[in-house]
């Protein structure tokens, strides 16, 4: 019975209005026990009664088992499976133990869920419910979240209802719905409607003892139990349920204690494992007129999953492990092997080496399938049963890993410190030591990573140890910490590695990293460009490689290399790995020029990072997303803080993208100050080393000239060393800027030459500061049309402010300023760039979707708003476009 919870089903009713209507939307449900949740479940339920409605259940026995309740959700459905991208559908084969394809990227398997679910409301509309979510396992919550947040142009409604505490909804990125307690008048009926006639002082005292909790008003209300005293709500609740259950006989207590410890036990091995602690199918008649549970086949239904909970929470030490005893020993096959492991797990009384191996092997399944939840959990629980102390220290360790790949950063860590306190062996205390690095990546700093990965390398030797100090090369980069990159390197040079083996190129490349970011570029880039020229088949080597083309000027090589590794992840759905490789996508992007294919990889960065709960990508991408911003004018956005404060390198780019936007609305003083923190910080030579020329610029306007020249030495030497032409040019464009007037033109023509091409926006800046410079000495033909192209360049490239400084100098020469350069897919969001020019290349919406883990309808919906926006028809002329 719903008592006022009107605006809740008005909610709810527009949820499944929207998703008829091919919206989608999904919502968590939350609150106490008792406050009426599931209620709500049921009310959508049957208002979707022209929709396929799918129902799921977090059950807390089955917490341990990887997608156990994501299976219990979609195995109706999985007839679809083969019309899935063949990386999802493998993923969600092997997770449900359907297929043996190993381990995929957890987040794959979201995906796959994802177009599952489309795939299903090809038919008709969709309604996903799941109730107690807070007992979801944690392989299928990520899952199905991933997938409610990626919904989009599909007809589904997803919604969650789960149990909590707090303030703040634990299911992230998912709209909130906080249902709260009734209020007086609302209770007052719900009272007088259950339990009608009560005396006037009970039903005060009950109204006073529930608060507001629909449940609590209906159990304390029907007069078989007496309300307690000052407890949560929850806790009155319980303590009714409680006082049930102590009027039932024993034996009914220990049959539904049984029923209670596996709630996916069939009714038939209840009662096998009841007959094992004395109780049988006659003892299950009490609870059943207590109205306590019920039956539907051959399932056992708690009235509410509080009974179940008192119903195990109310048996003593010793009869718990009987009732797990009794079970572990009904659950036979390899069909239960997981929950018989667990049972077995339950009911040791101490240190079992035999049920410690069980449990592994529970562990190593888990990760077959890609739970690494799961796996963390059995890793730990068989270190506590295991009876020998390397043994356990090995468990321990593994469980920190599976924990720190599950996202559960504090547990990782907690186990990390006990396994490398607990054991001998330098290699198990060195990956000990290292998980401990990676988490303090994001726990405290990218430099106490570095810190703890140099320390776990010098534990041990090879290539393990050459992996450790690619980290603690990689992180004090991004902390900008010179000295630790500098150790780092000193250990890679005493590296011993197995001849032939391709980590030496990674070595020495990342030896050469660690010189170039000192300020020394003639011993670095020449080991740098060996490592970019090397193949390599790892994503870590080759995302290595590619980065280090970025840092020697290797641009289009770079781009090459880092555009085969996205498109690899993609097609392996290797979204954890992507969301890193996009990060490099976008740094190649904004030093080459190519600006709106920056903000498409930004965009789509920043979603995957939000998705799937990387904090510090996110961060990174918002950084860069106010680079573009600067770029492309954006005031607002550019102020916006760029969340990394703590990631030099990262910070810097901010700083670099709000100096342009300065220096292109001519505040060259406020330049200044934004690019000289860029070019005297931490990251001065790393990619930022390309900030030089706009910090000359900014000075010589600010008629700071002196300053201008400060850093200018720096950059040459870098210059020289890649040998590259266009970053050749921008040297020869600072002397120009710098020089009397005799020089500065021969250094203005030079800078025109060296320009290929392949840098349009460099290039076009080079020619508005020289066609300024022609102005100025009254050349106005050539001024006008310096600046006529530089103008069309800026146009076609986004790049507002700069194209407004280009037109505000035409205008000063009296000439037209306008331009039909503008490109067209300028007028498209990120992503509808993205998805036209997939779709321009001739890959159908199906194949789109897969490349960008969203489902064929959202991708529809895309092209179908970017056709009006560039006033086209027909996929065909996306051909036609210059895109």
């Amino acid at each position: 019975m719903l008592v006022g919870r009107e605006p809740e089903q008005e909610h709810i009713t527009g949820l499944l209005t929207e998703a008829r209507a091919g919206r989608s939307a999904a919502l968590a449900i939350y609150g106490e026990a008792g406050i009426g949740k599931s209620t709500l479940v049921e009310f959508a339920v049957a208002a979707a009664r022209d929709m396929t409605v799918m129902r799921g259940l977090g059950i807390e026995s089955e917490a341990e088992i990887p997608f156990g309740a994501l299976f219990s959700l979609l195995h109706p459905y999985l007839h679809h499976i083969e019309a899935l991208p063949g990386p999802q559908a493998a993923a969600l084969r092997g997770a449900f133990g359907l297929a043996d394809t190993g381990a995929s990227d957890r987040f794959l398997i979201g995906a796959a869920t994802l177009t599952l679910l489309a795939e299903i409301a090809g038919e008709r509309p969709v309604l996903c419910v799941v109730d107690d979510a807070q007992w979801l396992d944690r392989a299928s919550s990520d899952a199905l979240q991933f997938a409610a947040r990626r919904l989009g142009a599909d007809p589904i409604a997803m919604i969650f209802a789960l149990r909590d505490e707090g303030e703040r909804s634990p299911v992230q990125g998912i709209a909130g719905l906080r249902v709260t307690a009734l209020s007086d008048a609302d209770a007052d009926r719900l009272l007088n409607a259950r339990s009608p006639g009560l005396a006037a002082p009970v039903a005060k005292r009950v109204l006073a003892e529930a608060a507001g909790n629909p449940l609590a008003i209906i159990e304390l209300g029907d007069g078989s139990a007496t309300p307690v005293g000052p407890l949560p709500v929850a806790g009155r609740v319980q303590e009714a349920f409680r006082a049930r259950l102590a009027a039932l006989p024993a034996a009914t207590r220990s049959v539904l204690a049984v029923a209670a410890a596996d709630e996916t036990a069939g009714l038939n091995v209840v009662l096998r494992a009841a007959a094992r602690i004395g109780a049988g199918a006659a003892d299950l008649d009490a609870a059943e007129q207590a109205g306590l549970v019920s039956f539907a086949g051959d399932e056992v239904r708690f009235r509410h999953p509080l009974v179940r909970s008192v119903a195990y929470q109310s048996t003593s030490h010793h009869q718990r492990i009987a009732v797990h005893a009794a079970l572990a020993a009904e659950l036979p096959g390899e069909q239960h092997a997981d929950r018989r492991a667990w049972h077995r797990a339950a009911a040791a009384t101490g240190p079992d080496e035999e049920v410690a191996a069980e449990l592994e092997r529970a562990a190593r399944r888990a990760q077959d399938r890609g739970g690494p939840m799961a796996v963390a959990a059995a890793y730990e629980r068989a270190a506590r049963l295991s009876t020998d102390s390397e043994g356990r220290a090995r468990r321990i360790v593994n469980a920190a890993r599976a924990a720190y790949d599950a996202g559960r950063p504090a547990w990782a860590a907690r186990l990390a410190a006990e396994g490398a306190a607990s054991t001998e062996d330098s290699r198990l205390a060195a990956e000990a030591t290292f998980i401990r690095a990676q988490v303090e990546y994001e726990a405290t700093s990218p430099a106490a990573d570095a810190a703890l990965a140099l320390e776990a390398a010098e534990l041990i030797t090879g290539e393990a140890a050459a992996s450790m100090l690619t980290e603690a090369v990689f992180t004090a980069r991004d902390a900008g910490a010179h000295d630790l990159m500098l150790r780092a390197a000193g250990h890679l040079e005493k590296l011993e590695l197995p001849d032939g083996s391709p980590l030496v190129f990674v070595v020495e490349g990342l030896i050469g990293w660690a010189r170039l970011l000192h300020g020394e570029p003639e011993p670095a880039v020449p080991a740098m460009r060996a490592l970019v020229g090397t193949a390599f088949d790892g994503y870590l080597e080759r995302l290595c490689a590619a980065f280090t083309g970025l840092l020697i000027a290797d641009d289009d090589v770079a781009g090459t290399l880092v555009d085969s590794i996205a498109a690899d992840a993609r097609a392996d759905g290797a979204l954890t790995w992507l969301t890193y490789i996009l990060e490099v996508v976008a740094l190649g992007n904004i030093v080459r020029g190519e600006f709106r294919d920056a903000e498409s990889a930004v965009a789509e960065g920043a979603s995957l990072a939000a998705d799937i709960g990387m904090d510090v990508q996110k961060a990174i991408f918002d950084a860069m997303a106010v680079c573009l911003a600067g770029i492309f004018g954006d005031e607002e956005r550019c102020a916006s803080p760029d969340g990394a404060a703590f990631h030099p390198p990262v910070t810097a780019l901010a700083h670099w993208g709000r100096g342009l936007l300065h220096l292109a609305a001519g505040r060259a003083d406020e330049a200044l100050e934004r690019l000289d923190t860029v070019c005297r910080g931490p990251a001065r030579y790393d990619v930022l080393i390309r900030a030089v020329p706009d910090h000359v610029e900014a000075a010589v306007r600010a008629g700071r000239l002196e300053l201008g020249r400060e850093h200018l030495p720096a950059f040459d030497r870098w210059a020289e060393q890649t040998g590259r032409e266009p970053v050749l040019a921008l040297s020869r464009r600072c002397r120009a800027l710098l020089s009397s007037d005799d020089a500065a033109e021969e250094h203005f023509v030079a800078a025109l030459r060296l320009s290929d091409g392949s840098r349009p926006y460099d290039e076009a800046r080079t020619r508005l500061v020289y066609g300024e410079w022609l102005r100025r000495r009254r050349r106005r033909t050539e001024a006008a049309s310096e600046l006529a192209q530089a103008r069309d360049t800026f146009d076609r490239l986004g790049a507002t402010p700069w194209a407004a400084r280009a037109r505000a100098e035409l205008g000063v020469l009296g000439g037209p300023s306008t331009s039909s350069a503008a490109a067209p897919h300028n007028r498209l969001t990120p992503q509808e760039l993205q998805v036209v020019r997939l779709a321009a290349a001739g890959h159908s919406n199906r194949e789109i979707a897969a490349q960008l883990f969203l489902s064929p309808r959202t991708i529809g919906h895309h092209l179908y708003r970017s056709y009006r926006k560039l006033g086209i028809s027909k996929r065909i002329e996306l051909t036609q476009l210059q895109l």
